[in-house]
């Protein structure tokens, strides 16, 4: 007859099992997670967190906790790095990006920007092409870019249509990767055929083509930079640092003149294409040549890469991950400066320089 003490002694026992084997699996999983830690190659921990702790060779290195993104307060650029990284041994994204207030299924979409459009999709049947619209372009940038709240509220603030569509073409390379070009330029090769065929695309980040080569003593009362290179067609891997860095200048430029309450039309102490354009691209790209965290970079010598080293150049140059391809490629026809016509060999875009960002604003 199984009695009250007995029934104790039972629920005792059953209890201490209990705990005892829960103990035993707790210190067994414990041991598993610190072994698996422990055996993973070092070259797997994500590139942009540094393990500063010294260890002697052959050291066992101490189990350390690694943050799964920086800290809120990082720089930007780190931050950007962190959330858009970049690999060069990747492809070229299969995306070309264009922007207009309508997409081709509108009525409002203009006859003369259809054949330009398909021109891009004709051309490259494999690709995804997307025109995206002014009314999509808030939502696609808040949803990349929520990771970085500054970032969308930079490109949020911005007052004027003309420095959005200057802003977006950055930030979804940045983001995606791809070709972005202005909805009134027509594809004239493939992209396929910009590059030569012995040039290890692996190894190639961005391409870029020259805008101005104004050779004149008076070049400045006509171009901002003596060698300009242009931002309405652009090819370039996601995580680009040319393109972290413009879109950190961007969202800082751009938040401190909201901050100084400048931010507004007419109001802003740079022009667009010192803020947005051609020439806060330009910069971008020198820097990136002259930054000695990508480039083996003589400490001692005076001389940078400069205009010089692309003044009438006639085909590609390759300097580091970046190609720069000669006025043709993507202004051919436009009979000054160098450039050959449409039919060139290099001409592989035409612009048609119809100003379509004006019309918002036509005092621009």
């Amino acid at each position: 007859m199984i009695t009250f003490r007995k029934s104790l002694i039972a629920a005792v026992i059953f209890i201490t099992f209990i705990f005892l084997l829960r103990s035993s699996h707790s210190s067994a999983t414990s041991s598993y997670q610190d072994s698996a830690s422990a055996s993973v190659p070092e070259e797997n921990v994500d590139a942009g967190i540094e393990v500063t702790q010294e260890h002697a060779p052959g050291q066992k290195k101490d189990t350390l906790q690694q943050p799964l993104q920086p800290l809120p307060n990082a720089p930007l650029r780190e931050r950007l790095r962190f959330h858009f990284p970049y690999n060069f041994d990747n492809k070229f994204p299969a995306y070309i990006w264009q922007t207009w207030k309508y997409t081709p299924a509108s009525l409002w979409f203009g006859e003369e920007l259809r054949a330009p459009e398909a021109s891009w999709t004709q051309l490259h049947p494999g690709f995804v092409h997307e025109v995206i619209p002014d009314d999509t372009q808030h939502h696609l940038i808040k949803y990349l870019y929520g990771s970085v709240p500054e970032v969308f509220e930079a490109f949020d603030s911005l007052p004027l249509p003309v420095l959005k569509a200057d802003f977006f073409r950055y930030l979804i390379l940045l983001a995606r990767g791809g070709i972005y070009s202005d909805i009134d330029t027509t594809a004239l090769k493939p992209a396929s055929d910009w590059l030569p065929s012995q040039l290890d695309l692996t190894k190639i980040g961005v391409v870029v083509g020259i805008e101005a080569d104004p050779d004149r003593p008076d070049w400045s009362d006509w171009y901002s930079r003596r060698i300009q290179f242009c931002q309405w067609t652009m090819q370039a891997k996601p995580g680009h640092p040319i393109l972290r860095d413009i879109v950190a200048f961007i969202t800082d430029e751009t938040l401190r003149m909201k901050k100084a309450g400048i931010l507004k039309k007419g109001k802003m102490d740079k022009t667009i294409v010192e803020f947005t354009g051609p020439a806060a691209w330009t910069d971008a790209v020198f820097r990136y040549f002259n930054d000695p965290e990508y480039f083996n970079i003589d400490p001692t010598s005076n001389s940078n890469i400069s205009y010089e080293d692309f003044t009438n150049q006639e085909e590609y140059r390759k300097v580091g991950d970046v190609i720069v391809l000669p006025i043709t490629s993507f202004s051919p026809g436009v009979q000054q400066m160098g450039a050959g016509d449409v039919d060139d060999p290099m001409a592989f875009v035409k612009h048609d320089f119809e100003g379509t960002w004006k019309e918002d604003d036509p005092s621009l």
